[in-house]
């Protein structure tokens, strides 16, 4: 028999599914429903305790953490505060008035307060975060390591702007620099207008304003620290009279101490420091003083104003300069440059009429 004929006949031969054979649908009763509810009445009653420690223990985590960290936050603060009294009383003494900037001192504490503040908050809540995940009993290794590893990924991939943050926190911490100083960064010199964690903001001597990203400083010198040296070297003949050009000297840097700004900007007596050097037509004096930090420059130019003036009038000669008389050996001869007199300046003369055009000469056809 072929499997054409026997299909047909194995189809004809099922039997038609009937309305009444249709499957039942189980209806829960009331006695399934208490049962149910026994049932989690139960849980509850055997579990409550169990999860009424571990939301107890988790609140009593959370609030000791919020405390501790207000406490910690206004322990910083107050700190920061005394830290300010501190320079502020220091700022009254007339050393400390020159040397502390109350713009800068604002600064360097807020960024110190600031670092300190978010440090122990993130210390503080990321370990109460990590007690209430190990109160819920959740396995703490899978985490921390993929902290870990995360970690060092962001450190190699965002190791310039780690570094940048740490070199800046350190520079506020070591107070190498502040606002109001004139710094050398290497790449860059100015004016310190800005200090931040990751740039340093400095105005050049032309205005411009240049950022640095403080990982990249290797070095600093700082020009308003401490005290600045003010020199002048003064270069006259060498036959000068030693004695009275000392004297003269010594009477314009005292006058010049005693007269005000210069009283305040001048931190040490203006000291003729002796020859600097002795050349076969000149010798050169040094004259020097200490000055408040940045301000060396205008009492170099203000010496060297007085200085100008004192010798014109002591008649002492400067290299290069016209304050002194000329000697009579080296001065020049009034008729050196008067040419010497010439042949052709005589119209009657041979040599003026030798180079003469000849005149033309009339043919015997013209004539």
């Amino acid at each position: 028999m072929s499997l054409s004929a026997v299909l047909p006949a194995v189809a004809g031969s099922s039997p038609s599914p009937s309305p009444s054979e249709s499957p039942s649908v189980t209806v829960p009763t009331l006695q399934d429903a208490q049962e149910s509810a026994n049932q989690a009445a139960s849980w509850v009653e055997q579990n409550w305790s169990t999860w009424l420690a571990i939301g107890m223990r988790v609140v009593l985590i959370l609030v000791v953490a919020s405390v501790l960290r207000v406490v910690v936050r206004r322990a910083i603060t107050k700190l920061i505060e005394r830290m300010n009294r501190t320079a502020q009383q220091a700022s009254g003494t007339a050393l400390g008035g020159l040397l502390v900037n109350a713009e800068r001192r604002r600064q360097r504490s807020a960024a110190i307060g600031s670092v300190l503040r978010s440090v122990a908050s993130f210390l503080i809540m990321g370990t109460a975060a990590l007690m209430v995940l190990s109160a819920f009993q959740i396995n703490l290794a899978p985490l921390l390591a993929s902290a870990g590893v995360a970690g060092v990924a962001v450190g190699f991939g965002a190791r310039n702007l780690v570094t940048d943050f740490l070199s800046g926190v350190f520079m506020i911490l070591e107070d190498q620099y502040g606002v109001g100083d004139t710094i050398d960064a290497g790449v860059a010199s100015g004016e310190v207008i800005e200090v931040g964690l990751r740039v340093t903001k400095l105005r050049g001597d032309n205005g411009e304003i240049w950022y640095v990203r403080n990982g990249e400083v290797k070095r600093i010198g700082n020009l308003s620290q401490g005290w600045a040296t003010a020199g002048v070297d003064v270069t006259v003949k060498a036959s000068e009279d030693l004695d009275r050009l000392k004297a003269t000297l010594s009477e314009v840097g005292e006058k010049m101490g005693k007269e005000e700004p210069w009283n305040e900007l001048l931190w040490s007596p203006i000291e003729v420091l002796g020859l600097d050097s002795v050349l076969i037509d000149s010798m050169v004096v040094r004259v020097s003083a200490k000055t408040m930090p940045g301000k060396s420059t205008a009492v170099e130019r203000e010496l060297r104003w007085r200085i100008k003036r004192a010798f014109d009038a002591a008649d002492i000669r400067i290299v290069g300069g016209a304050t002194a008389p000329v000697d009579e050996e080296s001065a020049p001869d009034p008729m050196a440059a008067v040419a010497a007199p010439s042949v052709h300046s005589e119209p009657a003369s041979s040599e003026t009429r030798a180079p003469a055009p000849v005149p033309p000469q009339q043919t015997a056809a013209g004539k």
